[in-house]
């Protein structure tokens, strides 16, 4: 074989290899991100509730808020709730709204969980975590009072989508992002929160006792 021919199979060669080489890196699978469990889904389903819509209705034992409709109908969305000791129940009202919330762990917890404490910094309004996809509170938050009172539990996002339908939190109730999003969005300032008195395991205590 002349020698400009070796050469150009060579080369041919080598190029093959190369795609070859390269298709395969296209084609390994990617690190699957965190999915919630599909039973937890975000729908619209039927429900017969005494609150006029506009309502959130958050059942701890099931695992579910519902948003009233009318027409006795409701957005459904999966929630984590408080683990055991840490549930609640009782009404309150969406005092306020934020966007990407920055995180302000309180004492008890911090006293819980000091490893946490290598994650904070000072914020404007104490030690916190500055809001953000690494945040544990998630894309939105939306913080409950009674009159004027903060009871210190939120309807918040969270970045571990694999905690929805889980007893997990300290008392706040969480949903995936995408779904605190679309809640966010629906929810005016002052709209009525009720927790239901539905934890299967110890009773909880009413928000007011917070």
């Amino acid at each position: 074989m002349p020698k400009v021919t070796q050469r150009r199979a060579a080369v041919i060669a080598m190029l093959a290899g190369g795609l070859a080489a390269g298709l395969a890196g296209c084609a390994a699978a990617p690190t699957p991100a965190l999915q919630a469990d599909p039973a937890f889904a975000r729908k619209v389903v039927s429900y017969a509730s005494p609150e006029p819509p506009g309502t959130i209705v958050i059942d701890p034992g099931s695992h579910f808020l519902y948003l009233v409709q009318g027409g006795g109908q409701a957005v459904r969305y999966g929630v984590g709730v408080g683990a055991e000791g840490f549930g609640w129940s009782g009404v309150a009202t969406v005092h306020s709204k934020q966007e990407w919330p920055d995180w302000y762990p309180p004492a008890d917890m911090l006293a819980r969980r000091p490893d946490l404490k290598e994650h904070m910094v000072q914020l404007p309004s104490g030690i916190g975590m500055h809001g953000g996809p690494d945040n544990p509170i998630g894309a939105r938050a939306m913080y409950l009072w009674q009159g004027n009172k903060d009871t210190l539990y939120r309807l918040h996002g969270t970045n571990d989508p694999t905690t929805i339908g889980q007893n997990i939190s300290s008392g706040c109730i969480r949903l995936t992002n995408e779904d605190v999003t679309d809640l966010y969005n629906r929810t005016p300032i002052g709209t009525k929160v009720v927790v239901l008195n539905t934890y299967t395991t110890n009773p909880p205590a009413t928000a007011s006792a917070q």
